[in-house]
């Protein structure tokens, strides 16, 4: 009997034991609070805990680094152009006491971090030029394209702070106002920076333009090339027709020569026969079957003819018509 009713006991410690236990994470750091109020130090190493069950409760917080991610927001620059600016930060809780006191927890801390970041960072970005935001040296920059001269391509000018100081610049105006928070912003950052939809257009339009004016130069360059090309074409084929022209004449003079030669050689045995089948080529090139030539008998043009006297024609009668068929 008495061992049955030190069970019910024993039950009951062991639960409220259960309830009075908790277990703080590497990644964790809890704070305990009595009625809504802390008590005690905040437990920031890991490990196992006790606490008085159901009237202190524990309230953790992570330890490791947290996210903030800002909302883009449209920032005019110093030079007057509005951008849209998006940023993100690290942050991690370092004293929960203080955190809890002020911000309870990590939604209300995350509301705080939007008024103090973005603040910060629209006073920053529309205290210098747009430039001032998207570099962070004064190193050259490989903008050379082809085709554009030195006089087309914009100076872009240098940078006095650049963004890497800037960024720190909000770091810097930011921790102070964090640490009553029991805050430590570890960094941040702007993840995205560009133009707003009317500017972005016109800068769009304006790239569109050069890009028109480069193609443009590049063809009428191309034309200019390709005229010139061409004419140094024109002028190469004319001289190579010419030599070629040239060339062929002077074979065909020494051909002509040759036959010439040949001719001379070959009919110069025997004169007379030359003499009479020139004769010939001649009656056969200047006249034909429609052709009539009245000539005396003592012409030169028909001296082969002239001991042609058939029987039944006399000396004494007339000059004959000689029909150039008969020649044939």
């Amino acid at each position: 009997m008495k061992i049955r009713a030190i069970i019910p006991v024993l039950l009951a410690l062991g639960f409220l034991a259960f309830l009075s236990a908790y277990i703080v994470d590497e990644t964790e750091q809890v704070v305990v609070t009595q009625f809504g109020r802390p008590v005690g130090d905040p437990k920031t190493e890991a490990g196992l805990y006790f606490k008085i069950p159901v009237i202190q409760q524990a309230n953790f917080f992570p330890k490791n680094l947290l996210q903030w991610d800002g909302d883009p927001g449209q920032v005019p620059t110093l030079d007057k152009t509005f951008i849209y600016v998006d940023t993100f930060a690290r942050w991690r809780i370092t004293d929960p006491l203080l955190f809890f006191q002020t911000v309870t927890n990590v939604p209300s801390a995350l509301r705080r971090l939007d008024d103090i970041l973005d603040a910060a960072v629209r006073n920053f970005v529309t205290s210098f030029s747009l430039i001032e935001s998207v570099r962070w040296t004064n190193r050259t920059l490989d903008t050379f394209e082809m085709g554009m001269d030195t006089q087309d391509m914009r100076e872009i000018p240098d940078i006095t702070l650049g963004r890497q100081q800037i960024m720190r610049g909000v770091l810097e105006e930011a921790q102070p106002k964090l640490n009553e928070f029991g805050i430590l912003l570890v960094d941040i950052k702007i993840k995205q920076l560009n133009y707003v939809e009317e500017v972005r257009r016109s800068v769009y339009d304006r790239m569109i333009a050069e890009r028109k004016q480069m193609a443009e130069k590049f063809r009428s360059e191309g034309k200019g090339e390709a005229r010139k090309i061409e004419g140094n074409m024109d002028r190469d084929l004319k001289e190579i027709d010419s030599q070629a022209y040239r060339q062929a004449q002077e074979i065909m003079g020494r051909a002509d020569g040759e036959a010439a030669r040949i001719y001379a050689q070959a009919f110069g045995l025997d004169p007379e026969f030359y003499s009479f089948i020139k004769t010939l080529e001649i009656y056969k090139e200047t006249m034909d079957e429609n052709s009539s030539l009245i000539l005396s008998t003592d012409s030169a043009f028909l001296k082969y003819f002239k001991d042609y006297n058939p029987a039944w024609r006399s000396p004494a009668q007339p000059p004959v018509a000689v029909d150039p068929g008969f020649l044939r």
